[in-house]
């Protein structure tokens, strides 16, 4: 694919706009060669509105909306067998599944998840927002008018060793769809994006997926080296 390192570790898919369902077939399809020695990936898509309930969700008491508004609102839900609680995936946010081994780079599920929030703090650095981690809350903090605010979340499953799912960055994501769930649980700390911090600096999605490969790519390589 134009645009992005061949030549680095993870082999990247960009699926482009694809339903959730649909992505997580194919990313179960690429799990399975993966945990039989193929090729590591990294998937990359956007998804059409949709809210999904993780293996801690709770949609009696963090889904706002009614299935009657969710409907009208064309919001899909799906229970995935993802790591965490609610969130929302829709079109102007990147997400990105890498799918590799742990073993092969040394990783303990937790040094994982820190590799994650890891990438994407530096993805943010290159576009000069400073962002962290918040203790007892997983996924990529930011300050967005003076107060804490989420702009990427982040939910994996490790199965036969080998990582699903991965992260969500909200770049030009339609904040308004948060209103339906309290996100990841979290009901005192808002949601931002890169559109909301940068305004008309913010970068195009081509360029934001080459940011996110490449930083991903790095965090995982260091393992490698440094195992």
């Amino acid at each position: 694919m134009a645009g992005y390192n061949q030549a680095t570790m993870l082999r990247v898919e960009d699926l482009q706009i694809m339903e959730y369902r649909q992505a997580w077939a194919r990313q179960e399809a690429v799990h399975a060669e993966v945990a039989d020695g193929a090729e590591e990936r990294i998937l990359l898509v956007e998804h059409p509105p949709v809210i999904t309930l993780g293996r801690r969700g709770n949609p009696g008491g963090n889904l706002l909306a009614s299935e009657e508004m969710l409907s009208q609102q064309g919001v899909e839900l799906v229970h995935s067998d993802r790591g965490g609680d609610i969130t929302f995936h829709g079109p102007g946010q990147l997400v990105a599944y890498p799918i590799i081994r742990l073993n092969d780079h040394g990783l303990s599920v937790g040094g994982y998840v820190r590799g994650l929030e890891s990438a994407l703090i530096a993805v943010l650095a290159e576009m000069e927002i400073k962002a962290e981690r918040i203790s007892g809350a997983v996924g990529v903090w930011t300050s967005d008018r003076g107060k804490p605010a989420k702009i990427a979340a982040l939910g994996v499953r490790i199965r036969r060793g080998v990582s699903l799912h991965g992260v969500a960055l909200n770049v030009t994501t339609d904040l308004r769809y948060f209103n339906l769930i309290v996100p990841c649980g979290i009901a005192d700390k808002a949601v931002t994006s890169l559109q909301e911090l940068l305004g008309e600096r913010t970068p195009s999605m081509q360029r934001v997926k080459e940011i996110v490969v490449g930083e991903i790519q790095r965090a995982f390589q260091n393992c490698m080296i440094n195992k």
